[in-house]
């Protein structure tokens, strides 16, 4: 199991990727253009460049479900082939037309008559669903790549029927989230009732649950009860709308407020952890994805490319992550510093929030920006090193020393035929794969593996970290030497 998480926090990177350029654009579009974020006339050079950028950013971020369709499904399958990505985007169409509103209300009418039934697949277009849509595509396609069919049907023979097998499992899945979904959308919607009345615990426990939702979409159930009307509370729409707490039953703004200095400083915080954490030969790469991801963060309150950078390579720490938001958000509520944000709680909405009734004490985002800097470094910090988590930079793969690896032998088809005896040959092997200097192997039997067979190829070693496990460490040349041995098994 843990094995299957590590591979889909992998696979999850290269979505990931993308999303530090979209924050960035976004912005710096804000900080331009106020307009797009508070509404009014966009007029002027300056007015137009920002709105220009943040619909350049908006492109990616409000598509980032589709970016986790493909990421996951080409990340997860056996060879990395595309065809897995059709096969997940064929799922994604399948599933998010089929739960859409408008063919559930069809197939179940008194769904329409249900509003939070109606809210839970109003929001079915989600990051979760996202990935699940990718697993679907890359199991279709590790289990059925191979599979011949009957002469008369031999077209769809291969990895042309995989796309037609995941639509038929996304049929199947559409089936039961068509009753499980709404339940669990329910019940979050019914804690967050509860919650309501619970004052500054309340706001930290809803706080704590928004973060941790934030892999599976469902924390859109929490946010409509808290941030819009859906109960009778609705702090985003009130606290814009020009009142304060004197025209509503709670501390207007709390339930947002706590966000910012987690946001802001807390995040560049834990980043400034990681890249102090990270190995000497990956500080770059480490720094390159969360420098960046804290920016977005800071300025626009982008923060999915920091919490996607890790949340599937370290799950625990994201847990202590979210705890942390909860803890910040309940002493936010208590100390009575108050800011909104009608995007998210970077920098740019509390700019243009403190000068509305609701706000107060926006000065106090100096000592508890300070305190959440601190105590998410420190926390993150201890974390990382304490139980050896694998945030970026800390991956096993020591790959600024394995690119100095020489492989003695330039004939790739020797080289792999070796591997491929030392590893007890093509029946032995489970699957391959392979990163930027390993040979990634499972295989049936260890007792067959020959280390000294596989060494006399020439490459620079090799590494077991399971008995089902066998990693061959070739250089820069490894894909070479992957393709060769592909065409064997």
């Amino acid at each position: 199991m843990m094995k299957y998480l590590q591979k889909l926090g992998k696979s999850l990177m290269l979505p990931v990727a993308c999303l530090p350029i979209c924050g960035i654009l976004m912005g710096i579009g804000y900080a331009l253009c106020p307009a797009t974020m508070q509404g009014g006339e966009i007029t002027g050079f300056l007015n137009l460049l920002g709105f220009f950028l943040v619909k350049a950013g908006g492109a990616l971020i409000d598509n980032m479900a589709l970016l986790f369709v493909i990421g996951v499904g080409v990340g997860m399958a056996d060879d990395n082939d595309g065809t897995a990505g059709l096969a997940a985007f064929a799922s994604w169409l399948m599933i998010t037309t089929l739960l859409s509103v408008g063919s559930v209300t069809t197939m179940m009418p008194s769904i329409a008559d249900d509003a939070n039934k109606s809210l839970a697949f109003s929001k079915i277009a989600n990051p979760f669903i996202g990935i699940l849509s990718g697993i679907i595509g890359a199991t279709c396609y590790n289990k059925f790549k191979a599979t011949k069919l009957p002469d008369w049907l031999s077209f769809f023979s291969g990895k042309r029927c995989v796309a037609i097998i995941s639509g038929v499992v996304s049929i199947i899945v559409s089936a039961i989230l068509l009753f499980v979904w709404p339940i669990v959308f329910g019940a979050l919607i019914a804690v967050g009732n509860g919650i309501a009345g619970m004052g500054a615990l309340g706001a930290g426990i809803y706080a704590f649950l928004n973060r941790l939702l934030i892999p599976t979409g469902l924390h859109h159930a929490l946010n409509n009860v808290f941030w819009f009307d859906t109960i009778g509370l609705g702090d985003l729409t009130h606290f814009w709308a020009g009142e304060t707490s004197a025209d509503v039953s709670w501390s207007l703004g709390m339930y947002m407020s706590g966000f910012f200095p987690c946001m802001m400083f807390g995040i560049p915080g834990a980043a400034l952890a990681m890249i102090q954490t990270a190995k000497k030969g990956k500080k770059k790469v480490a720094i390159g994805l969360v420098a960046s991801a804290a920016v977005c963060a800071f300025v626009c309150g982008v923060t999915e490319p920091f919490e996607f950078g890790f949340m599937f390579l370290a799950p625990g720490l994201y847990v202590i992550y979210a705890l942390l938001y909860g803890i910040f958000t309940f002493i936010t509520t208590l100390v009575g510093f108050r800011a909104g944000f009608s995007f998210s709680a970077g920098s740019t909405d509390l700019l243009f929030s403190a000068s509305l009734p609701a706000a107060q004490n926006t000065w106090m985002i100096i000592p508890l920006g300070i305190a959440a800097f601190a105590v998410f470094y420190l926390v993150f910090r201890f974390a990382i090193i304490k139980w050896d988590l694998k945030t970026p930079g800390r991956e096993d793969d020591n790959v600024e020393t394995e690119k100095k690896a020489v492989l003695s032998n330039s004939d790739y088809a020797e080289v792999a035929t070796i591997i491929l005896e030392g590893l007890g040959g093509k029946e032995n092997i489970a699957s391959l794969d392979n990163c930027i200097t390993r040979l990634r192997l499972e295989i049936k039997d260890y007792t067959q593996v020959d280390e000294k067979k596989i060494k006399s190829a020439g490459v620079a070693g090799v590494m077991r970290p399971s008995k089902t496990s066998v990693q061959v460490i070739v250089g820069t040349k490894v894909q070479f030497v992957a393709d060769e041995m592909k065409k064997m098994l």
